[in-house]
């Protein structure tokens, strides 16, 4: 199916494939580390309300596993306001959405109008060397369709190419998680939770702009098909640049 003569079907919903990480362990503090609860279900929430239909996938495939600390239900309360997450982890139709997802790999991407990679503590060890992730989300943004990455999602931004041999990011504005943000979890835990930080590598990379507004605020940016949110509240702000970039 031609991806771009199938976009201009106004009586075909919008599709978005939303992509997160399979479980792991973390090179640094040696915790199992997963996606994070908000930043999958507040974009998923946007999207079905505006009728979209979405799929979550994963590199891997199979039953997801989340960063504890933004369960709402955790002991630790650190994502106890989070009442959408809870609302549907509480639902056992929505939470078997992420019971059983399909792998990238048997993913039509060309039926798809926008990809959203998913944060969490887990892209930072799977995603920013996967290319298959890399990939995916090039194949997006070489075609001209929406790529978006929230959070530490945002590591993949740091190393993905397209067809011309550039970073996706070569020229554009984009934002990801900030040191303040990295600072304030680390103090939270005790030790250093991550591996390297995407504001310091992201500042790093000539011929890009990488910004962060202030911590843990709400922060998307848009530069053309490339979308980008800072962290776990910048889920919403993501999903309606992406929905606005669909023109629906």
């Amino acid at each position: 199916m031609s991806a771009s003569l199938d976009l201009l079907n106004p009586d075909r919903p919008k599709r978005v494939l939303m992509v997160a990480a399979n479980a792991a362990t973390s090179p640094v503090t040696g915790w199992p580390v997963g996606f994070w609860w908000a930043e999958l279900v507040h974009p998923w929430w946007e999207f079905s309300e505006h009728g979209y239909e979405v799929t979550i996938a994963s590199p891997d495939g199979g039953p997801l596993t989340a960063d504890s600390w933004s369960d709402p239900r955790d002991e630790s309360g650190y994502s106890a306001h989070d009442v959408l997450s809870l609302g549907f982890i509480s639902s056992p139709a929505h939470a078997g959405l992420v019971e059983n997802t399909v792998a990238l790999g048997a993913v039509d991407l060309d039926t798809y109008d926008a990809i959203l990679l998913v944060g969490g503590q887990s892209p930072m060890v799977t995603f920013v060397d996967d290319e298959r992730v890399h990939q995916a989300l090039a194949t997006f943004h070489d075609s001209g369709r929406v790529a978006a990455a929230i959070c530490h999602a945002t590591c993949v931004l740091l190393k993905a190419r397209g067809a011309s041999g550039e970073l996706l990011v070569a020229g554009k504005t984009w934002t990801g998680f900030a040191n303040s943000e990295e600072d304030f979890a680390d103090e939270y835990v005790g030790q250093r939770i991550q591996p390297f930080r995407i504001e310091d590598e992201g500042k790093a990379l000539p011929g890009t702009n990488m910004i962060v507004a202030s911590r843990f605020k709400s922060h998307a940016i848009r530069d053309g098909n490339l979308i980008t949110g800072q962290q776990q509240y910048s889920g919403t702000a993501a999903a309606r640049l992406i929905i606005g970039a669909l023109g629906v």
